[in-house]
C-alpha cells in the first residue's frame, strides 16, 4: 500500500447507504483520510464540491436523476482540476472511456478490493491517474489486438451514451427528459439518432445489443 503523505478530504457519492457505510468504515481506518461529505444524488454533489471542494470525489456512475457520468463531466466542467474516482459495477472498458472522456482521473469497480479502492484514493490525491489493474490489462489488450466488442457503442456521443443507457434500462422518453431536463422532442430526436448510429429499428433491439455488449443496469 501506498503511503498517505498528507490529508486526503473525500466526498462519498452513492445512492445507496449501505455502500456509502462501508466505504467510511474502510477509510476510517486511515488517519490521514477523512470523509468530509456525502450524497445520494449528482445535482447535490455538483453543489458539495462547490461548497467544500473535497479533495477527492469517489462518484457511482448508476445515480438516480443526473446520472455519474453527467454529475463528472459537470464538477469536471467547473472545476478541470477536480479528482474524481468513478465508482461502478461495470467492469466494460467502454465506461471506463466514457468516465475519463468525462473528466473522471479514475476507474474502479464495486468488485473490487478494498485495497484497491484506497490504493485509487491515494494515487489521485497524489495527481496520477488509477484504472483496476485487471481492467486496465483487458484495455491494453484489446488495443493491441484490435477486439474491442464495444467499438460500436464508442460512436455515440456522451449525452447519446446517456440516453442509450437509459432507455435500455426502461425508462421512457418522457421519464428520460425529467431526469436529464431535456426537452421530450430532444429525447426523442436523440433516441432516433442512436437507433440509427447502431443500426437497429427498436428500444427492444438496442436492448439486445446492451445485453451483449454488458451495459445493462448502467
Amino acid at each position: 500500500m501506498l503511503k498517505i503523505k498528507s490529508k486526503i478530504t473525500v466526498m462519498l457519492v452513492d445512492d445507496h447507504a449501505v455502500v456509502r457505510a462501508g466505504h467510511r468504515m474502510l477509510l476510517s481506518q486511515y488517519e490521514n483520510i477523512s470523509v468530509v461529505a456525502e450524497t445520494a444524488r449528482g445535482e447535490e454533489a455538483y453543489q458539495r464540491y462547490i461548497e467544500i471542494h473535497p479533495g477527492i470525489v469517489v462518484m457511482d456512475i448508476n445515480l438516480p436523476g443526473m446520472g455519474g457520468l453527467a454529475s463528472i463531466r459537470r464538477i469536471h466542467g467547473r472545476d478541470p482540476y477536480a479528482r474524481i474516482l468513478a465508482f461502478s459495477v461495470h467492469d466494460e472498458p467502454l465506461y471506463v472511456t466514457r468516465a475519463l472522456e468525462a473528466g473522471a482521473k479514475g476507474y474502479v469497480t464495486k468488485s473490487s478490493a478494498p485495497e484497491i479502492l484506497v490504493e485509487a484514493i491515494i494515487r489521485l490525491a497524489q495527481g496520477d491517474t488509477f484504472v483496476d489493474p485487471e481492467i486496465a490489462q483487458r484495455m491494453v489488450v484489446q488495443t493491441v489486438t484490435g477486439t474491442d466488442p464495444s467499438s460500436l457503442l464508442a460512436t455515440l456521443s456522451a449525452r447519446e451514451f446517456d440516453i442509450f443507457r437509459l432507455l435500455v434500462n426502461g425508462r421512457t422518453t418522457r421519464e428520460i427528459a425529467e431526469e436529464l431536463c431535456l426537452g421530450y422532442k430532444t429525447v426523442a430526436n436523440y433516441a432516433t439518432q442512436i437507433k440509427s448510429k447502431l443500426n437497429v429499428r427498436t428500444t427492444a433491439e438496442m436492448t439486445c445489443l446492451a445485453y451483449q455488449y454488458g451495459v445493462l443496469n448502467g
